[in-house]
């Protein structure tokens, strides 16, 4: 677990660790050291509304190790609900964070998921912007779940402490949790579309806008397909509002 002393809040039911990013990595140094498995999840606004109807989902946030508050729309609803986070600590970053580390502490990081090639090219640039990063591995994420069991070898036999997952809200959340005991890792976290930032598919949104809480517009115009995804947040914030003046959800 999270070091003692680092609280949590609960938005509309699922649990987020009120963490920077230095405490997210001196946690993360923590996990790898214990040699245990542990789960970090990067936690935004479409993965609390879909919590909201997925009890298994929410299940698995609220037991992970780690629940870093991973985009603006989730900073915004804890502000209106009264319990603000400190700061918005982004999955994409604390890959980058990791993969310095791997060069640092000696570890190798696993890359599973998105379309054939994409892990192998995030795995490729990132060695090139950390030099001495270590690669245990790499594996897209389409495959079957008669599958899971050859691919679950494939990483524990890689040695790898690190495991980023990217297959997408909630198959991720789930796939990690089921096997985390399995994988021999000392983190798995899932990482969405990270990989496609990493290996040049997609460009990430300029500082600015991150930090304005305009990314997402800027990954909808490279990618349209993500409307559906896009469309959640005036649902969310609407979930928010209600629990602020109604108390329900």
């Amino acid at each position: 677990m999270i070091p003692d002393g680092v609280p949590s809040i609960s938005l509309l039911g699922v649990k987020v660790h009120r963490v920077t990013m230095a405490m997210t990595i001196e946690a993360i140094r923590g996990f790898i050291a214990s040699g245990k498995p542990h789960m970090i999840v990067t936690a935004d606004a479409s993965m609390i509304a879909m919590a909201q109807s997925d009890s298994e989902l929410k299940e698995i946030v609220n037991a992970a190790d780690l629940v870093t508050p991973d985009g603006s729309g989730l900073i915004k609803g804890a502000k209106i609900l009264g319990t603000p986070l400190v700061e918005r600590v982004s999955g994409v970053d604390i890959c980058r964070k990791m993969c310095a580390m791997s060069a640092e502490m000696g570890f190798s990081v696993f890359f599973l998921g998105s379309e054939p090639g994409i892990a192998e090219a995030a795995a490729e640039n990132l060695q090139k912007q950390f030099p001495g990063m270590r690669v245990a591995g790499t594996q897209h994420g389409y495959f079957k779940p008669d599958q899971d069991a050859e691919i679950v070898t494939l990483v524990r036999e890689s040695g790898a402490g690190v495991l980023l997952a990217g297959m997408g809200i909630p198959r991720q959340e789930k796939w990690i949790k089921k096997h985390l005991n399995e994988l021999g890792v000392c983190v798995a976290m899932g990482v969405g579309g990270s990989m496609d930032i990493f290996s040049g598919k997609i460009k990430r949104a300029p500082v600015w806008m991150q930090n304005h809480g305009l990314e997402w517009i800027y990954r909808l115009c490279q990618d349209p397909s993500k409307i559906k995804k896009v469309a959640i947040l005036p649902k969310f914030l609407l979930m928010v509002v209600k629990e602020k003046v109604l108390g329900v959800r």
